[in-house]
């Protein structure tokens, strides 16, 4: 009947592999707000209803209410706390040593503890500063103020392959026309013409990619990091790439026209209702509400997260079926390969009932004759010490076993 047989360690190797697969997030997936999920979590006090806000937003790769909807990456804004812009926004500390803001500056506490929960878990230290390039001690390539996107571990697996990363964004967004009457709007790049917060861009796309990551390869409190250079020009560094954790760093003052003016209605902590917005909300770059604001620092500063986010999503990223980010990813597949070994004498007889007739003989050797009996081997079954059942493994189609030959089946365990 069918016997049980040693192991050797000799007859079990190990190995890794890497299985990659592309990763293609298309513009709708997020620049739609049915894709997009919101999680609002935080609310103002004070003057008029407030404003209510997420501290990040969930980008699906269907309407996110489906049950079979996966979610692709986290995008989220932070700010350095020792940037100039939070120096210049705050109005002092309180008791405690918390940072004070005026009403007119929203989530701007939020936007530096985002930064420094990053810089926790990429950087080792909550106080420590993004630079890109990687290891630079230049300020003027500090990261002041940084767009966040954190990939899921459905997508982004073990790891994000060197080299594969690239996404398609506008720095330009889309204008709101220019200044109608110079002396209504005087200095005025861009007057308000209407709103350009969360309209489709048209031009002004960028690519940025981590090329020439895998010739220099760099390592970081959180394991493989890259540089995100802009590919028109790979010598301008735009953010950083952590490879391990599946997390872009990009420094929205390099990606983002800056001084682009900024027109649409926005979250505020207002009371006033007037024909153009109601309360809490408030105009941004209208002749009645900061004429002259642009992206930095006024959009930066008075919007909310969602606000931000929002925009970035529905504009930045432009809307349609073009690819607006993509990367391939890397699974480490962990291989044990056991080589069950069966000599000519073994493994020649069934464990099946049938193998045998009433009288204990094989039937499927001629009576009389001298035939030696074989079988069909359809299963390997692993134990362990104890007898008892790991894993069992099945053959594609029976193999026949007897006494002239040997047989070897190789197991292969993946985890």
């Amino acid at each position: 009947m069918a016997t049980f047989k040693e192991i050797k360690s000799s007859d079990i190797t190990k190995k890794t592999s890497f299985l990659n697969q592309l990763v293609d997030v298309i513009q709708d997936d997020v620049s739609g707000s049915a894709t997009r999920k919101k999680y609002e979590v935080f609310v103002t006090g004070g003057v008029g209803p407030g404003v209510t806000s997420s501290m990040f937003q969930t980008v699906f790769d269907q309407d996110f209410s489906l049950q079979t909807a996966n979610a692709i990456f986290d995008m989220t804004v932070g700010i350095r706390s020792g940037s100039a812009l939070v120096a210049t926004a705050s109005t002092g500390e309180d008791a405690a040593g918390k940072l004070l803001f005026p009403s007119q500056s929203i989530m701007m506490r939020e936007k530096i503890d985002n930064y420094s929960q990053m810089a926790q878990i990429l950087l080792g230290e909550r106080t420590e500063s993004f630079y890109a390039p990687w290891k630079s001690t230049d300020a003027t390539n500090e990261i002041d103020n940084a767009l966040f996107i954190n990939f899921r571990r459905l997508f982004s697996r073990d790891q994000i392959k060197r080299e594969t990363f690239a996404m398609r964004f506008y720095e330009t967004g889309t204008l709101d026309g220019s200044p109608d009457d110079a002396a209504l709007f005087p200095g005025v790049k861009q007057a308000y013409t209407g709103s350009n917060l969360n309209i489709t861009s048209v031009s002004g796309a960028a690519v940025y990619t981590d090329v020439g990551s895998a010739a220099n390869r760099l390592q970081s409190f959180a394991g493989d990091v890259g540089n995100i250079v802009d590919s028109a020009n790979t010598s301008r560094n735009v953010g950083l790439m952590f490879y391990d954790l599946g997390i872009a760093v990009l420094d929205m003052e390099k990606v983002i026209m800056t001084d682009q003016h900024m027109s649409g209605i926005i979250g505020a902590m207002s009371s006033v209702t007037d024909a153009d917005a109601a309360a809490g909300e408030t105009v941004m770059g209208s002749a009645s509400g900061n004429a002259n604001a642009t992206f930095f620092p006024d959009f930066v500063v008075s919007a909310s997260i969602d606000d931000i986010v929002d925009h970035i999503a529905s504009t930045r990223f432009s809307s349609g079926s073009i690819t607006a980010m993509t990367f391939q990813n890397v699974t480490q597949i962990n291989s044990s390969l056991i080589f069950c070994k069966a000599n000519p004498n073994e493994f020649n007889y069934s464990s099946n009932p049938t193998f045998t007739d009433s009288d204990g003989q094989v039937v499927v050797v001629n009576p009389g004759s001298e035939e030696k009996p074989f079988s069909f081997v359809t299963t390997v079954g692993l134990y362990d010490a104890n007898n008892r059942l790991l894993a069992v493994a099945k053959l594609s189609r029976p193999v026949e076993k007897n006494d002239t030959r040997d047989l070897t089946v190789r197991v292969r365990l993946d985890f």
